[in-house]
């Protein structure tokens, strides 16, 4: 009977299990989609907010772009974020999704249905983006070199986590933060104090609003605007493309066209980042299209 009981459970469990998965865009598509934006936005960031001034500080500024574009999905104990450093981020997912559906609850409108996770609630917002990056850049004004490398740490173990979707199962996340822990010891040394002061900031803020949008193209959409412009009687009503346009979280489109694309796209615009990069490709392959 007890064995019986267990099969049930279990049965349970992992049928919710992939009720949730069904609802996140995969871990790569968003550490992929967040490096290529960084890298197209750091080329267009004005000095005065942090633009990079070197190839290294490009490349630093989208990887903190594409591991803060998995930041919002700790709001759930089964994303890729949450497994990323070990017992830490499983914790701080719990108390986030623990913070996010009482936000929710305080903030929901009178036609808002009752929620008992917060996965897809504060996190998804517009006003959690903008206040992590003010966040991250008030606290490289006040603290410095310190804050640089943590929030560099952080940010290059998720990145890291994204890009390689299985590393981190069971003791992989020990080599994520190994890693990510030399990236990091590495990278304060070329990235100034006065650039990382906005820079690291609008990064976050980036790579969060970067996967909202890859959330917002699902046909379960994201509540971005949430919980500040109501609509209809709610105020976390979800913004998403008409049904014929959206697609499937972790379906074939996802894993068969965007992923792929999304990979080629981002290894262009790395190369680019170097001075004579595509100009030095194109002579050696040119004469042999010829």
């Amino acid at each position: 009977m007890c064995g019986v009981l267990q099969r049930v459970r279990y049965g349970l469990m992992r049928g919710a299990f992939r009720k949730v998965l069904c609802f996140m865009v995969m871990g790569p598509t968003h550490a992929m989609s967040g490096a290529a934006v960084g890298l197209v936005v750091a080329e267009l960031l004005p000095l005065d907010w942090g633009g990079p001034t070197s190839t290294a500080e490009t490349l630093t500024f989208a990887g903190v772009c594409a591991g803060a574009a998995l930041l919002p999905d700790l709001d759930t104990g089964q994303s890729t974020v949450s497994r990323s450093f070990g017992p830490l981020s499983k914790a701080l997912a719990k108390g986030i999704d623990a913070i996010s559906v009482t936000f929710y609850r305080i903030t929901k409108g009178k036609k808002d249905g009752k929620r008992r996770g917060g996965h897809r609630t504060l996190t998804h917002t517009a006003l959690f983006a903008a206040g992590l990056g003010a966040g991250v850049s008030a606290l490289v004004v006040q603290f410095g070199k310190p804050a640089i490398i943590i929030t560099l740490f952080f940010c290059l173990g998720l990145a890291i986590r994204g890009l390689a979707g299985e590393l981190a199962k069971e003791k992989g996340w020990l080599a994520v933060s190994a890693v990510a822990l030399v990236l990091s010891a590495l990278t304060w040394q070329w990235y100034p104090s006065e650039a990382g002061s906005t820079g690291l900031g609008v990064a976050v803020a980036l790579g969060c609003a970067t996967h909202c949008l890859g959330d917002a193209i699902t046909k379960e959409g994201v509540p971005f605007l949430a919980p500040l412009i109501p609509l209809g009687g709610k105020r976390w009503w979800e913004q998403r493309l008409p049904s014929f346009l959206s697609i499937r979280a972790g379906g074939s489109l996802e894993k068969i066209l965007i992923g792929p694309a999304l990979t080629v796209l981002t290894a262009w615009l790395i190369i680019s980042a170097f001075d004579g990069a595509p100009e030095a490709i194109y002579a050696v392959f040119a004469p042999m299209v010829q």
